[in-house]
């Protein structure tokens, strides 16, 4: 009878302490998950300079939120609630693009999954195939949620993965106040972030030479792999080209207000600039340019 008893425990005790490791060791990975230290996105430059304003004045803006920021240093040149949060609305696709560029290469074929006509879109349909630098463009440009989507749709483990590596993204970028719930910025009250964070995100989003070449560009037009289907894309961003600006992305939806991220190229540096629950973003982001347009000069840094 203890034989048996001892037969009839054993294997319960070895589970129970199988259990108890198992919960352990899954514990501990979340743990160190939540507690690793990334290494700094930001490449170190000798030429990193300080920038200044030579001569400030307050621009009266409609955005509740605005920012410049020099992209190299990171130095805030001028804020207007840099740390409040808003919807991003579709400047959600600059991290979709990021993550993606990460995943695809421009010449990788992308299957389009699911077609959807919610929101701005260009009309995919189901079973196309189109390049993933297409698929960029579509994205960027005309801001195309079903570009997005297809994107998101692509990588293995589809749009929960996707949605779960821009997350994990915004630790690397030490982006505390910035949340995902869609590649498209569809989800206002799942996405979030700060003009300081999308200012910031914006100045690495433009280290991908893809991404910096797409932002730039004010017409374009793409087909599917057949090249039956073609499509006339136009940027959406009405100051590329005026004043240095070259990139970078809009954005509205009802709650989020229009939204703007603008990149200038300012001696020989790049200023981003954003403006977030804004009633004119364009006319906002114009003021902005006037404060940082031939008024801005560069110290060296010594130790």
């Amino acid at each position: 009878k203890d034989l048996k008893k001892i037969y009839f425990i054993l294997p319960v005790v070895l589970f129970a302490v199988f259990l108890i490791v198992f919960i352990l060791n899954t514990l501990f990975i979340i743990w160190i998950d939540t507690h690793k230290v990334f290494s700094s996105p930001i490449i170190l430059k000798s030429d990193y300079k300080y920038p200044v304003i030579k001569t400030e004045f307050i621009p009266k803006i409609s955005a509740t939120g605005a920012i410049i920021m020099d992209a190299d240093s990171k130095v805030v040149l001028y804020a207007k609630n840099p740390d409040l949060r808003f919807s991003p609305a579709s400047t959600t696709k600059i991290m979709t693009a990021m993550i993606a560029s990460d995943y695809f290469k421009p010449k990788d074929l992308l299957t389009v999954k699911n077609s959807t006509s919610e929101g701005s879109t260009i009309g995919l349909i189901a079973g196309q195939n189109f390049t993933f630098e297409n698929l960029l463009y579509a994205m960027l440009l005309p801001s195309a949620n079903d570009a997005a989507l297809t994107v998101s749709e692509n990588i293995p483990g589809g749009t929960p993965v996707f949605i779960r590596a821009m997350n994990k993204k915004t630790k690397y970028l030490d982006l505390p106040h910035t949340h995902y719930g869609d590649p498209a910025g569809l989800l206002d009250t799942q996405d979030y972030t700060t003009p300081f964070d999308l200012a910031r995100l914006s100045s690495f989003a433009l280290d991908y030479p893809l991404i910096k070449k797409v932002v730039s560009t004010k017409e374009k037009v793409i087909t599917d792999i057949t090249g039956t289907s073609v499509y006339s894309l136009n940027n959406l961003n009405k100051l590329l080209g005026i004043d240095g600006v070259n990139g970078i992305k809009t954005g509205f939806t009802q709650e989020a207000g229009q939204v703007l991220v603008t990149s200038k190229l300012e001696k020989g540096k790049t200023i981003i600039i954003v403006v977030m629950g804004s009633e004119d973003r364009f006319l906002d982001t114009a003021k902005l340019l006037d404060l940082v347009s031939y008024n801005l000069t560069y110290l060296s840094l010594h130790p």
